[in-house]
């Protein structure tokens, strides 16, 4: 892949990756369990990427190979425009990942947390405590700076982590399941956290298990499932790709009800609710001959809803609806 000033922020073609556990194969063989076979990924500057799978999908080990944690077996990847293989220092320097788990301490304060990362990245004394200043006031952890981060909230610590990821500046961060465990109200602060993150031209690759959190946040979202990518495209294109979507009519006059159902084509009735199902994507064009029908017959429903797919159909879907176990990275 050649690098240009518009080339993704993160790209991935061909990523290979298994460990060397042993497994029972089809043919009642053992080898080692392969856990991504040839993914391919490409994720623009300054958006939103979200990654979805069933537990133990392999969802954090592409996390760990793109963040430099763990070796691909094969694959071309570029990471902030930078070869994974032949520079990884380069990638580091460009990065921050928050992982499921907190990295914060919390044997010492939040103030300090904040200035053992800006050690780590080797700021200058009086450059550390400003970094760590600024990031403490805008996660809004000013008032607990000078207590222990064992006495954190959820969403407090959740807040240090991503606070701490960004003391090095970095244009990519890798959130790996980052609001799991968090209540609704912290989960909702980290979703507008996550948003001012990618205003400021940050790019944000998120695994998450709450589809609601990709289908609000992400640009593009991507389901991998047994080692490959199942499907791909913004949380609108990946709906429309599972069935089910309809226009729901409801009448409170039995003879309007009756008239609609007799002009209207492939309908499903519902006598005693008095409303109809048309099998339909929702979309403007079917919604208008929905409504010309009806005008055609001088019938005026009282109510109708569009039902269109959700990511949980999307994934189920795709996914089957079963955790892979057998992998749990």
């Amino acid at each position: 892949m050649t690098t240009t000033p518009d080339a993704p922020a993160i790209a991935a073609r061909g990523l290979h990756k298994s460990y060397g556990g042993k497994h029972s194969g089809k043919d009642g063989g053992k080898g080692p369990k392969k856990v991504l076979d040839g993914i391919d990924l490409a994720v623009p500057r300054g958006t939103i990427f979200s990654l979805l799978g069933p537990n133990g999908a392999g969802k954090t080990t592409v996390v760990k190979i793109l963040s430099t944690l763990v070796t691909a077996d094969a694959g071309d990847l570029r990471v902030g425009g930078h070869d994974l293989a032949a520079d990884p220092q380069a990638v580091r320097a460009m990065i921050g990942v928050t992982g499921q788990f907190s990295a914060v301490d919390g044997l010492i304060t939040g103030e300090e947390n904040m200035l053992l990362m800006a050690d780590l990245h080797h700021l200058p004394r009086r450059e550390g405590r400003r970094t760590a200043a600024e990031l403490l006031e805008r996660f809004d952890l000013v008032e607990a700076a000078k207590k222990p981060a064992s006495t954190y909230s959820g969403g407090m610590r959740r807040r240090l982590d991503i606070a701490m990821t960004l003391v090095g500046a970095p244009r990519i961060i890798f959130l790996d399941e980052p609001t799991t465990g968090l209540d609704p109200r912290s989960r909702h602060s980290m979703w507008g956290i996550i948003r001012e993150l990618v205003s400021g031209g940050v790019t944000v690759f998120l695994t998450t298990q709450y589809l609601e959190e990709a289908d609000e946040l992400a640009d593009r979202i991507a389901v991998l499932n047994d080692g490959r990518i199942a499907a791909e495209g913004s949380a609108d294109e990946l709906k429309r790709l599972v069935p089910g979507g309809h226009v729901r009519l409801r009448f409170t006059d039995p003879a309007a009800y009756r008239s609609a159902a007799v002009a209207l084509r492939e309908v499903t009735r519902d006598d005693e609710a008095l409303s109809l199902q048309i099998p339909s994507d929702g979309s403007q064009r079917e919604l208008r001959s929905i409504l010309d029908w009806l005008d055609s017959a001088g019938v005026e429903a009282d109510e109708l809803t569009v039902h269109t797919p959700d990511l949980d159909d999307v994934f189920f879907a795709l996914t089957g609806g079963t955790d892979q176990r057998e992998d749990v990275r």
